[in-house]
């Protein structure tokens, strides 16, 4: 087993290097984030409180107002978007926080532009918001009036600020945008002189969860020196505190991330948060006497000597975009880790890596259809693994011609109880008969024991593709999501009943073999019901593949002599209840 998953691993690997081309880059450069944080380093975060500095006044709302007795703030709420070909921002200058996140490439279950914030950001807080652990603080941060350096319509590349003073407290958030998914945030708060310990935050959720299954994928994570951490629901307590250093931390769902990328590692703290909201039972006819609890997580990140100043990545767990995002190093400079590790292949990932790799090639370079190029990729794995196949049905055809001799070894020492020191001889005289006979009684089981990783690895793979989130194949118009119509879970079913019913059983009793063959696709059927449709195309066509490889096998020399010893076995199995 060992050397067929090293083979297979260096195949694929060969064949990327030689064959697969690596996709043409995101217009995103790394020379442009560093372009766009050089400014956050060179510009104060916040003015004195005892001096603040005026906004120009071309730059403040038209409806704002700057109090020359209180400090600056604002009379009345204002808006202010910021768009670019990515996504649409709106913020609010009450608390200085954002009240819509559009993302323009992706859509919702309704086949509108995604709206990221969750639906239920009014009991979990909007994200940009400010926490502290001082409860009365944090209300007043996300409740005051600030006055924007702009409002109506802004377009990025730009930066926008929120400032507010009232003599004792002062505050200035600054947020710079560029043309990819990462922004720039800078924000001090300010008290007698000294800067508070406040931390950004995206308190909770995104708004692709609308199921209560879309809550099962949803973690926080952050990564130090050493590794990736991944923290479940269920690990997570709600403000908690976890110290630095580690370059990146924030928390994510099953396609969209909201990452924070602090200026310094090294003094970085991150607020894990934890709420409990109700959502209804049924989405299409919400109820609200019909509803169940869910949990939400989110994260907030700052810096323990007070003033943040870091990067924020929100948008799509992307492989191509989260390869270009890099955290700041020891150095200072921005080329610490990337945060492709935000993405969790799972444990099969070694599988599950090469696979996407091979996948995203086959779709950019073969088929414009990622559901075809599931096709192929499963035809050219299920080729690939034929030699199994026939050692599986040579495995059992020796088992068969040894099996009389087995039978008398075990009548000689049934005699003897299981805790007999005698039955250790019966099991060498068994492990004689294998090696005389070059029997391998596990020989069987390796084909399926080989499949199995490659069927756990694209459930991994399916789960986190994005690129496989609404894409339309035939009937199927998410490959992510299971097949409503049932089409591939029965295909699953009778599939598997032909590929068992085409495959000679000859070391199996009959009685047994027919239970198997109709319980076992019963059983497969039921449990694809709630796969990812990609995941039950892979399982089909496969099993095609089989249909039609044990058709050819059946009329070889080996597939007759199989066919034999089953139908002499049957025989025999009768005779004997006669």
């Amino acid at each position: 087993m060992i050397l067929v998953f090293a083979l297979t691993f260096i195949i694929i690997v060969l064949s990327q290097q030689f064959l697969f081309k690596k996709p043409a880059p995101q217009p995103q450069k790394q020379e442009q984030q560093q372009q766009a944080a050089q400014p956050a380093a060179a510009q104060p975060a916040v003015t004195s409180p005892a001096t603040p500095a005026p906004a120009p006044a071309s730059a403040a709302g038209k409806g704002s107002a700057v109090s020359s007795t209180l400090g600056k703030q604002a009379t009345q709420e204002e808006e202010t978007v910021v768009e670019n070909d990515l996504y649409r921002i709106t913020f609010t200058n009450r608390g200085g926080q954002v009240k819509s996140w559009i993302l323009k490439k992706y859509t919702d279950d309704k086949g509108r532009q995604l709206e990221l914030i969750h639906p239920h950001a009014g009991q979990l807080g909007l994200p940009l918001s400010l926490w502290t652990y001082d409860e009365a603080l944090r209300t007043k941060l996300n409740s005051i009036l600030y006055v924007p350096s702009a409002t109506g319509q802004v377009t990025a590349p730009s930066e926008i600020s929120f400032e507010y003073s009232d003599g004792d407290l002062t505050v200035r958030k600054t947020f710079r945008f560029d043309h990819s998914y990462v922004i720039n945030v800078d924000v001090g708060v300010v008290r007698d002189g000294k800067y508070l310990t406040v931390f950004t935050a995206w308190p909770g959720g995104f708004g692709d969860q609308t199921v209560p299954a879309s809550y099962n994928s949803q973690r926080i994570d952050y990564e130090t020196s050493e590794k990736t951490i991944r923290l479940a629901a269920k690990k997570v307590s709600g403000g908690g505190t976890i110290t630095g250093p580690f370059y990146w931390a924030g928390t994510l769902d099953q396609y969209f991330a909201a990452i924070f990328l602090p200026d310094e590692p090294q003094n970085a703290a991150m607020v894990t948060l934890r709420n409990t909201i109700q959502i209804p039972k049924d989405l299409n006819k919400p109820n609200p006497n019909e509803t169940m609890p869910e949990t939400v997580l989110g994260a907030a990140v700052g810096n323990l000597k007070g003033h943040i100043s870091q990067r924020m990545f929100v948008g799509p767990m992307d492989i191509d975009l989260l390869d270009q995002v890099h955290a700041v190093s020891a150095t200072g400079k921005q080329d610490g880790p990337d945060l492709r590790s935000v993405v969790d292949f799972g444990i099969f990932s070694f599988i599950a890596k090469p696979l996407f790799l091979w996948l995203k090639w086959t779709y950019h370079h073969m088929v414009a259809n990622w559901g075809w190029a599931i096709v192929i990729l499963t035809i050219i794995i299920n080729i690939a693994l034929l030699p199994l196949r026939v050692m599986s049905m040579r495995s059992a055809l020796k088992m068969q011609r040894v099996a009389p001799q087995i039978k008398a070894v075990q009548e000689k020492y049934k005699k003897y109880e299981m805790r007999d020191p005698r039955r250790a001889e019966m099991q060498t005289e068994v492990a004689a008969l294998y090696k005389q006979h070059n029997v391998n009684p596990a020989g069987g089981c390796v084909p399926m024991l080989i499949q199995m990783p490659f069927l756990f690895a694209f459930y991994a793979m399916l789960g986190v593709a994005i690129e496989l989130r609404h894409a339309n194949w035939l009937w199927v118009h998410d490959l992510a999501a299971p097949d409503r119509m049932l089409i591939l879970p029965i295909g699953i079913m009778v599939t598997t009943l032909l590929v068992q019913k085409m495959t000679p059983q000859a070391g199996m009793d009959p009685a047994q073999q027919k239970m198997m063959t109709f319980m076992m696709p019963v059983f497969l059927g039921f449990m694809s019901y709630s796969l990812a449709s990609g995941l039950s195309l892979y399982w089909t066509v496969g099993n095609l593949v089989a249909i039609i490889q044990q058709y050819v096998m059946n009329r070889t020399e080996l597939g007759r002599e199989m066919r034999a010893a089953a139908a002499k076995q049957a025989r025999k199995s009768k005779e004997a209840k006669k």
